[in-house]
């Protein structure tokens, strides 16, 4: 059986906005967390998106709107999918509130392909400029006006004054950019107030993990009466357009259970790769790492990213999951695990002079390095036998990891790397029986056969084992 959840239809989109900035580490993420925060408090659906790749920043957007965060990426999905995807998740919503990444025009390569400016340029949506202000005055007009005749069809609206010292600071400031700009401040942050949510090696930590609600609160109030949040709706109301999009996504008949590990540790799921699971005809069980003792009645096993390096003391005390996670693996369960969930699967992972044991189906052990180990956009081609891609295939992705695989032994890889470093540099995507982990995140809006192959895998596997967890 198949339904339709959308029609391809005409519709206005909401008052949206995009946060940016002209780099990173100027306040970008704890802006749009404090204005869906601010906004919510006022009565408003809020939608967050994040622009790019990331898994740690949606959580607080989420946590922050209360409506689930979704991404927003020019380079692992086609312009086509991100507008539908858009339109969704707009779907109810009384604004759109979009975070950039990195620097406004930052992008994949010299085009700009990828950059927040497209992002804002294909949504027709007004972008605030937030700018650290440390040790500048005057000087910030020719930064906001060279940001502003750079790309002069990307709207930039309103800037969001941070780090700011003091008064006279401020007026200097705000005189400049009204004078030589012609666009509002909408903001003053001042420097004192030092918001912040707790960092480590690799960015913010994930809202799940941290749990800080009180974290939110005092960055919406402080925000709230440091914004002009009146102005920031209007600019966010004078956006325009819309238009016919296809949202048409067939739905199909729940004919599987998949099990994914979500918890305190495994935290890296975007909500697409989710909601296209569940159109293929999977029912989501939901699995904690750390208290389950054995994997419930399911016919496949999602195993997220996150931060296992942190609870390797957890996860090694489980030895019942383990060990059943082990033994379903051997009888053929369908696996399939992105970074976190690769390492997880191995023999074990070693971290500041120790050693615990994990899952073992892999016969490789994993090495937790200072230094990251991969960074940023991959891409691959799938060039071997495996469970769930054509060989041939080509796609984007992305890997962000400090961990390496070493003593690796007979292993065999799916994907042949053509961008970005995988497992050696050289490949990635190792297949074992039915399970297959690479440290290569994939998004469903990129590659919507995999959602299709999960299903039907764990489908076929059920009909020909159907009382293997038993």
């Amino acid at each position: 059986m198949v339904s339709s959840q959308s029609q391809a239809h005409a519709t206005q989109w909401p008052p949206r906005v995009i946060i940016a900035a002209p780099q990173g580490r100027s306040g970008k993420t704890i802006i749009s967390v404090g204005l869906c925060a601010a906004f919510k408090r006022r009565g408003l659906v809020v939608q967050p998106f994040k622009k790019g790749p990331d898994y740690i920043d949606p959580s607080w957007l989420t946590a922050a709107a209360g409506r689930s965060c979704c991404n927003l990426d020019a380079v692992l999905m086609p312009e086509e999918a991100l507008l539908a995807s858009f339109q969704r998740a707009c779907q109810g919503a009384d604004l759109a509130i979009i975070e950039g990444a990195m620097g406004l025009y930052d992008s994949f390569d010299s085009t700009g392909r990828g950059s927040t400016a497209q992002i804002s340029r294909l949504l027709h949506s007004p972008v605030i400029l937030a700018v650290n202000t440390t040790r500048m005055t005057r000087s910030i007009a020719a930064m906001v006006a060279g940001y502003q005749c750079f790309e002069p069809e990307t709207n930039i609206a309103g800037v969001i004054l941070n780090n700011v010292a003091g008064s006279r600071h401020e007026h200097k400031l705000v005189t400049a950019i009204e004078q030589y700009c012609g666009i509002p401040v909408v903001g003053s942050i001042p420097k004192e107030l030092s918001l912040s949510i707790t960092e480590r090696h690799l960015g913010l930590v994930p809202y799940p993990e941290a749990g800080q609600e009180t974290v939110i609160n005092n960055i919406c109030h402080r925000l709230e009466e440091n914004l002009d949040l009146d102005s920031i709706l209007d600019i966010a109301g004078s956006a325009k357009g819309g238009g016919v999009v296809d949202t048409n996504i067939e739905s199909k008949e729940t004919v599987v259970k998949l099990g994914v590990m979500l918890d305190r540790i495994f935290t890296f799921y975007y909500p697409e790769n989710l909601e296209a699971l569940t159109r293929a005809g999977a029912e989501l069980v939901f699995i904690d790492s750390m208290q389950a003792q054995q994997l419930p009645d399911i016919d496949g096993l999602y195993i997220g990213g996150g931060f296992p390096e942190l609870f390797l003391q957890e996860l090694e005390a489980n030895s019942r999951l383990r060990q059943h996670i082990a033994q379903a693996i051997e009888d053929y369960l369908p696996v399939y695990a992105e970074c976190a969930g690769l390492m997880y699967l191995c023999r074990g992972i070693r971290w500041r002079g120790e050693r615990h044991d994990m899952v073992g189906v892999i016969r490789a052990e994993v090495e937790i390095c200072q230094q990251p180990q991969a960074h940023g956009y991959v891409m691959v081609e799938v060039a071997d036998e495996n469970p769930l891609f054509p060989a041939g295939l080509t796609f984007w992705g992305h890997e962000f990891h400090h961990s390496r695989l070493s003593t690796s032994d007979g292993l065999r890889f799916a994907y042949r790397m053509r961008r970005g470093r995988g497992i050696d540099g050289r490949a990635d995507g190792i297949v074992y029986k039915n399970v297959f982990a690479a440290y290569t995140h994939l998004h469903a809006l990129g590659v919507p056969q995999w959602a299709e192959a999960f299903v039907s895998l764990a489908l076929r596997e059920r009909k020909c084992q159907p009382s293997f967890l038993t």
